[in-house]
């Protein structure tokens, strides 16, 4: 692969901005329900576990796909998984609006997750297209900063369409601009003169099993895995479906309230995103020690709102609302990972498969949480209790004790490779004496 110019062309801060705003429309689509959570309760008729299942069919079809995205993005390039991801979102969203039979709006999101699976992974594989490789750490936290903008529009603009016009209007709107922003990608998204276009056609599956092994198979890769599995759990399952409800419910709020503290999560990731990048690309070595540190905090702040049998302040819920947000930015290391270990005939292979974790660990923590709520209130409730969720919340060190447990083994094995590899990562006293 030709190495991209010390400096980028204007056509590649095109294609950047037209990446960045499909990501901002994904996660719009991806967190609607976030803010809708308590509206889906009465629009289908359902209790807790099954408006689980409604936003697990999203994310579980997201996960699935990251590692077939993967590997068709090695064989089909970028512009053609971005654009038919958004005609895939904009048919489940349409779909979502007109639907009041919950079958139908899980197959809606099915389709919203089979959109979004390609749209950050193929983002990011542009930007070491177009970019010099000093610039692509800090670049792909960029891309996450603004696509998770986004849920600072479903926060606010989606919310306020939501109770003002409806869902039928809601989702409506939101349809027929993931429509337009995949028209401008189409238009704008392409590869370098010096880039040799993705092969044409559909690879074999023979083709696809063996880019996923051979992406999973370096220890330095499935770190990355892990490292995605461990930080990103608990913020998604808090923005995705259960913040709301437990803060209108147990915590005494309002849903302006409530939607202004899932801001907060979005808000520290935007803050936390260059920090993390430019921490990566300054100390490469020292990638997992950020991991680690994230998750003993995000453990700390979970601790801090769940021992507490009352309602917790607002700056309280807050302070946990930016210790897992933080962990949005953290997550983004795997990225990293998967580019500098992952081999380079399956870097799209890679990159998907490093992004399946942390939605693994979501769809964990979403049905967790709601089979524990439903199991340990009275039937026929919907309306639960604080001591529900703190219990259903408390499950939530399941996937965290899992995802210290592969950072901390992924780890040792893959600083064995780098040894034997000739790399040795200095003691710690030694790269802290180091100038800058």
């Amino acid at each position: 692969m030709t190495a991209p110019p010390d400096r980028a062309p204007r056509a590649a801060w095109l294609v950047l901005v037209a990446g960045m705003a499909l990501y901002f429309v994904a996660i719009v689509n991806r967190t609607a329900l976030g803010v809708a959570g308590v509206d889906a309760l009465d629009r289908f008729g359902i209790e807790a576990a099954w408006l689980s299942i409604l936003a697990v069919a999203q994310v579980a079809t997201y996960a699935a796909l990251q590692l077939p995205s993967g590997a068709l993005l090695d064989r089909w390039g970028a512009r053609r998984l971005m654009v038919g991801g958004a005609v895939l979102m904009t048919v489940g969203t349409a779909l979502l609006a007109v639907t009041t039979s919950l079958p139908l709006a899980i197959l809606a999101r099915v389709l919203i997750g089979a959109g979004d699976a390609p749209i950050f992974i193929s983002a990011c594989r542009l930007i070491p297209l177009w970019f010099p490789a000093r610039r692509v750490p800090v670049l792909v936290q960029v891309t996450g900063l603004v696509g998770q903008a986004g849920q600072l529009a479903t926060s606010i603009p989606v919310a306020w369409l939501l109770h003002g016009l409806g869902w039928d209007a809601t989702f409506a709107v939101l349809a027929a601009v993931t429509l337009a922003v995949g028209a401008l990608a189409a238009r704008a998204i392409g590869v370098p003169a010096a880039q040799p276009p993705a092969s044409p056609g559909p690879a074999p599956a023979s083709s696809l099993r063996a880019s996923i092994r051979a992406a999973a198979r370096p220890a330095g890769t499935r770190l990355g895995f892990w490292t995605h599995f461990l930080s990103l759990c608990s913020a998604n399952t808090v923005a995705l479906l259960w913040g709301v409800p437990f803060f209108v419910s147990t915590q005494g709020l309002t849903l302006g309230q409530a939607s202004a503290l899932l801001m907060v999560i979005t808000l520290t990731k935007m803050a936390a995103g260059p920090l993390a990048g430019a921490f990566t690309a300054r100390h490469p070595l020292r990638r997992s020690w950020l991991v680690l540190a994230s998750a003993v905090a995000t453990l700390l702040a979970w601790v801090a709102i769940l021992v507490p049998d009352t309602p917790r302040p607002v700056w309280e819920l807050g302070v946990l609302m930016a210790v897992i947000g933080a962990g949005g930015p953290v997550s983004l290391i795997a990225l990293d990972y998967a580019r500098t270990f992952g081999p380079e005939e399956a870097m799209g292979a890679a990159t998907g498969f490093v992004n399946v974790g942390g939605f693994v660990s979501t769809i964990a923590g979403i049905v967790l949480v709601g089979v524990t709520l439903q199991a340990v209130s009275p039937a026929g409730v919907t309306d639960y209790s604080l001591d529900a969720y703190r219990v259903a919340f408390a499950t939530l060190l399941i996937p965290w004790a899992i995802g210290v447990a592969g950072v901390l083994r992924n780890r040792r094995l893959a600083r064995a490779d780098m040894a034997a590899a000739g790399v040795v990562v200095p003691p710690l006293r030694e790269a802290l004496r180091r100038p800058r």
